[in-house]
């Protein structure tokens, strides 16, 4: 789910118009906040590849029409109650990625789960109310100090992946310390003392 424009989806956008091949409001700029939040599904991807940004039609065609929905109902719910929390908190909430699967019941029932990591700064891009500005994407709260090294390596994105520097992991790991303590209000040592 994606509440303002920044990361890939702005990429597409300054391209193409587009995000998640949907038609979006002409002339917006970077980290500008979208007019209503965005369902924007993807594939999963096997272990070592890239998940895939797919239309929401794809996500009928592939899931049913019922399913897909629902995973975007639930989506654009959590997403709108999150980002209440976060902006109380001093925080925005950029964009986000949920991971859903069907849990199949012993009475033969079904029913939609939310699984895997929500919501931390691994899945979800935070930015601090006071530093966001339309135009620029301001520092996020988030993994993207890995993403930049990445990217500034002649890498062809397959594994293994290339060994992170020491100062990249700090300063990744300093990112979700801060994001843990601003958006709680505690600290990280009263649960891991040093």
């Amino acid at each position: 789910v994606r509440g303002y424009v920044a990361g890939s989806a702005w990429k597409e956008y300054r391209v193409s118009g587009t995000i998640h091949e949907a038609p979006i409001t002409a002339g917006l700029r970077e980290a500008d906040r979208l007019p209503e939040p965005i369902f924007t599904p993807s594939t999963k991807a096997a272990l070592g590849d890239h998940d895939e940004n797919i239309s929401f039609e794809r996500a009928r065609e592939l899931i049913g029409r019922e399913l897909a929905d629902r995973v975007r109902e639930v989506s654009l719910a959590i997403f709108k109650r999150a980002s209440v929390q976060a902006e109380s908190a001093g925080f925005l909430l950029a964009d986000t990625k949920f991971e859903f699967g069907i849990a199949h019941n012993d009475d033969g029932t079904s029913e939609l789960v939310l699984a895997d990591e929500v919501l931390t700064p691994d899945s979800s891009r935070f930015w601090k109310t006071e530093d966001w500005a339309p135009g620029a994407t301001p520092q996020g709260y988030d993994k993207q100090p890995v993403r930049d090294y990445l990217e500034s390596l002649y890498w062809d994105k397959r594994p293994p992946a290339p060994p992170l520097p020491v100062d990249v992991v700090a300063a990744t790991s300093q990112r979700y310390r801060d994001a843990y303590e601003l958006i709680t209000g505690q600290s990280l040592d009263k649960w891991y003392p040093s």
